[in-house]
């Protein structure tokens, strides 16, 4: 695009192809304006043909999840209660991508304030099996060709597990890293935004252009950005120290699983699983404390209009006005003590290893699939990618994931380019 060899306008258009041919089986978006988005890259190419100096994504579609704020396009954040709702102003990270040069291509599906409300999306690779949340949209949307890259979001495991489910690049940065002005929010101690594409070199550069601090989220990292892009294009020097992860979430993995993940790690050499921290036992309940919590507090005030909420929400607000204010406030102080346990484990490994969810995509439309894999990891604000690099018995995608030491994104992203490298 750059060396202007492919126009915006080609490239919009041939998306825009790609969606008229799938998108009544797959079902990923929730808008999608052809000429606001043509306009865009129109737009795109006359700065082009101007000599204007041109952003690191410009001209490039990009699809947002449907919880991220658009001042031209309606956020409904997934539910019934806020059908037509248009913000009056763009989400931060809306913002960074217009300043980028992006093409806004529309907003994808998401489940219902982003908790476990399902909604139309279906896996593309199979379309009675679900692509996974709540970041269904954005995931699949990649998966099928019909955008090169997207926002998503993830609470509990919904960035990490739909890009296993859809078999793309998925990316959750250390917490604090990308801002969430403009953002619903369901869990202020939780809430990440992440990216999918369909490589590496992919998630860099989009993820380089949202790691700007914004003062206006003030859970996040003074200096966010982690120089993606210039990371990757410093190869890891030797071998990097790997380490399996299993812990509690091992003990809700598939039966297939654990042969499929061993004999592709066991491609990378001799690599020994990690010391679990006692600490780490009761992160699963901890997790769904401050979740839980976080929902009534949150989507809890719309409960009032609970005749235009899915019965999955309200049951979910209901499971945390159980929760004590002591009993929130004790998750959050064993939370810290897990991430500090957590973290001496990079002492002696560069990365560890894990499945990105227990197995495939399940079968229906109803359940989003398990999260079990990635709560360890959204609660201590780690970073994780998944790699699309494993197939399950019935030929769907599972990812492997790579988690990094907390602020340490750059090496992750080496150490995941070393790993895919290996395993060409």
């Amino acid at each position: 695009m750059a060396a202007d060899q492919k126009s915006s306008e080609a490239l919009v258009k041939a998306c825009l192809a790609r969606f008229d041919e799938r998108e009544p089986d797959v079902l990923a978006w929730v808008h999608l304006d052809a000429e606001q988005a043509l306009s865009q890259a129109r737009a795109c190419d006359e700065a082009t043909a101007r000599g204007e100096d041109l952003g690191p994504l410009h001209g490039i579609p990009v699809g947002l999840k449907d919880i991220i704020d658009t001042a031209d396009m309606p956020t409904a954040y997934g539910s019934d209660l806020f059908a037509g709702h248009q913000p009056t102003a763009d989400a931060t990270v809306t913002r960074l991508l217009r300043e980028a040069g992006a093409v806004i291509m529309g907003k994808t599906v998401t489940t219902e304030f982003a908790l476990t409300g399902a909604r139309a999306t279906r896996n593309p690779h199979d379309p009675t099996r679900t692509p996974g949340g709540s970041s269904s949209g954005s995931a699949a949307a990649v998966a099928d060709g019909m955008v090169p890259m997207s926002l998503g979001s993830q609470t509990g495991g919904s960035m990490i597990r739909p890009a296993s489910f859809c078999g793309v690049h998925g990316y959750k940065p250390t917490y604090g890293s990308i801002p969430r002005t403009g953002v619903f929010i369901l869990s202020r101690r939780l809430d990440h935004i992440g990216v999918y594409a369909r490589s590496l070199a992919d998630l860099a550069l989009i993820a380089d252009v949202l790691m700007v601090h914004d003062a206006a989220d003030f859970e996040m990292r003074y200096h966010a950005g982690s120089n993606l892009v210039e990371a990757l294009a410093e190869p890891v020097e030797g071998t990097p120290r790997l380490g399996v992860f299993k812990g509690p979430p091992w003990n809700f993995i598939e039966d297939t699983t654990p042969a499929i993940f061993d004999a592709l790690v066991g491609k990378l050499g001799s690599i020994a699983d990690v010391a679990v921290p006692p600490v780490v036992d009761d992160v699963l309940e901890i997790h769904a404390t401050v979740m839980d919590a976080s929902a009534t507090a949150n989507p809890g005030q719309h409960l009032p209009h609970a005749d235009k909420l899915l019965a999955e929400t309200i049951e979910r607000i209901s499971v945390g006005k159980k929760i004590s204010a002591a009993d929130y406030i004790s998750a959050i102080d064993k939370a810290e003590a897990i991430r500090q346990a957590l973290d001496g484990l990079f002492d002696g490994v560069d990365a560890l290893l894990s499945p990105a969810a227990p197995g495939e995509a399940p079968v229906g439309l109803n359940f989003t699939g398990d999260p079990v894999f990635q709560k360890i990891w959204t609660l201590t604000g780690m970073p994780t990618v998944t790699l699309p690099l494993m197939t399950g018995p019935n030929g769907m995608p599972i990812g492997l994931q790579v988690i990094g030491r907390r602020g340490h994104d750059a090496q992750l992203f080496r150490i995941a380019q070393w790993i895919e490298e290996q395993l060409a």
